[in-house]
């Protein structure tokens, strides 16, 4: 272990050979004086004076150790080398503690440079407290400027603690350089703004031992939920490492055309997840978990299970990833295959590739999910995906793609059929939305003989087991999904479902299925 890991999982103040040591418990980042269990008295202004100095310790009070993290998430988190870590979940968790702590590995640095921030300023007073409950017990010396809102320690590192409630706030780091930057409760902000720009922060001009480290602490729910989703929960397991993504197109973030590294992955996130009980003080008093328990669904299922698929007004609420998310496996030649497309140029296009187990349940296998791709590549694109699959049963597509364009040429669907991507239209009748909607609850729905659902979804359909728990509801018409939304795999799914396949193939007979484009069959191209 090196020195900086052992720095990071126990902290402890200095102290002279030979010294008396009083037998006491140690203080602990999950004690009962938690975030959870202790609120700071009400303030109007943050009342810390100027300075905040280490006191003078008796030897054996200060031999105690300050901080030292429970074995498991937090612990993990504190000796975690990505790049960008996000800790949480569920609440309860000692997220706020392990966020305080992470820094100070660093202070004692001269070229230490970190931030921490909150998104209101009234969060950064409590933040401010803990850390006054910290700081001058682990690190002796270290003084707190209210001018400046900084620690500096008697080596010269230093971390600013500040707050960034509007997009336009990150204008007053332009120029600063920081080693390490901290966001507590990162789902407050609505967008990702202010963690990308602060990302172009992150440099250091005088040590590289220190290393460049981006953390972050939140629980499920939030303005910003959704963003937070998509960046640390939905590319990867829960705990392992991974290379950065793009939140919008899920491909991994590479070194641009004509760099040296052209090509190669930037930078790995891990999103670590801990809950109530990872804290053993506050999980033994028992009291916090029954708060928890008496919260409505939604919200129990985000802080005190952490489940990160429920989303307050989404339209799937039953999707549960543990459930419904399989790991990825070979379709047998037997079985039926499909597929259902949602077609959009200027947006997104969604495509979804089904098969039909023998006890008919319906398993997505495949996804794809491109913009700005015309019909015609995209029907190259999918022939392409298909070409070890063997037989196609059919492909389903959204009926609109077969408006006539008159004189400027065949329809899109045609131009898709006329390259042997053939396809039939979707069920679009008065109703069907409402109707797909309802089979696909009816088909998530665990079966209470069989202990399972009628539908599954392979892992490696990352962006659609994405989009569906977090699809929220039409608040005008609940019984519909927002179409505003981002809703286009939803649609592919619903197209899908709605054919109402079957396990059997005694009515397909591979051998007998024309090939090519015929002009008979303007409408359903086979």
């Amino acid at each position: 272990m090196s020195k900086n890991v052992e720095k990071h999982l126990q902290l402890s103040v200095s102290l002279p050979s030979g010294s008396k040591k009083r037998s006491r418990k140690s203080r602990s980042s999950k004690s009962k004086e938690s975030e959870h269990t202790q609120k700071p008295a009400e303030i109007e202004t943050p009342q810390i004076p100027a300075q905040v100095v280490a006191p003078e310790y008796d030897v054996e009070e200060a031999q105690q150790v300050v901080f030292k993290p429970n074995e498991g998430p937090q612990t993990t988190f504190l000796s975690s080398s990505e790049r960008e870590v996000l800790y949480g979940g569920a609440a309860g968790g000692g997220k706020s503690y392990a966020m305080l702590a992470d820094p100070l590995h660093g202070l004692n640095d001269p070229n230490f440079s970190g931030l921490l921030v909150r998104h209101t300023t009234e969060e950064l007073r409590e933040l401010i407290q803990k850390s006054q409950e910290l700081y001058p017990r682990a690190v002796p010396g270290i003084k707190w400027s209210e001018r400046k809102s900084q620690w500096v320690s008697p080596k010269g590192g230093r971390l600013w603690m500040s707050y960034l409630d509007k997009d336009t706030d990150v204008t007053r780091y332009q120029g600063q350089a920081f080693n390490w930057i901290g966001f507590d409760e990162l789902t407050q902000w609505p967008t990702p703004y202010a963690w990308d720009y602060m990302r172009s922060r992150l440099r250091s001009a005088h040590s590289r031992d220190l290393g460049l480290y981006m953390r972050a602490t939140t629980n499920p729910g939030g303005a910003g939920h959704a963003w937070v989703k998509k960046m640390f929960i939905d590319p990867a397991p829960a705990g392992k490492a991974f290379w950065a993504t793009d939140i919008e197109s899920s491909k991994t973030i590479t070194y641009p055309k004509g760099h040296s590294k052209e090509g190669q992955p930037l930078f790995k996130r891990r999103f670590i997840p801990a809950s109530l009980f990872d804290n053993p003080y506050l999980a033994e008093e028992g009291d916090y978990e029954a708060m928890l328990l008496s919260l409505p669904e939604h919200q129990r299922k985000q802080l005190l299970e952490g489940n990160w698929d429920i989303n307050e007004g989404a339209a799937f609420p039953e999707f549960d990833r543990n459930t419904h998310v399989i790991e990825h496996f070979e379709v047998p030649d037997s079985w039926v295959r499909f597929r259902a497309c949602d077609y959009g140029y200027g947006s997104y296009t969604g495509v979804l590739w089904f098969t039909v187990a023998p006890d008919e349940q319906l398993i997505v296998y495949r996804e794809l999910y491109v913009s700005k791709v015309i019909a015609s590549d995209l029907a190259d694109m999918i022939l392409e995906a298909e070409a070890r699959d063997g037989g196609m049963r059919y492909g389903v597509l959204d009926s609109s793609l077969w408006h006539n364009r008159g004189d400027t040429g065949p329809s899109l669907a045609e131009q898709m059929n006329q390259k042997g991507c053939r396809w039939r239209p979707s069920d679009r009748s008065r109703g069907s939305r409402i109707a797909g909607k309802n089979e696909i609850h009816r088909r998530l729905k665990v079966d209470e003989f069989t202990e399972k659902p009628m539908l599954v979804f392979m892992n490696n359909c990352v962006n659609t087991i994405a989009q569906i728990p977090s699809i929220p509801l039409d608040k005008k018409n609940p019984e519909d999904v927002d179409t505003k939304a981002e809703d286009h795999l939803y649609d592919a799914l619903r197209y899908g479902i709605m054919t109402r396949p079957r396990s059997s193939i005694w009515d397909y007979n591979p051998a007998k299925q024309r090939t090519g484009f015929q002009a008979s069959d303007a409408t359903f191209g086979y």
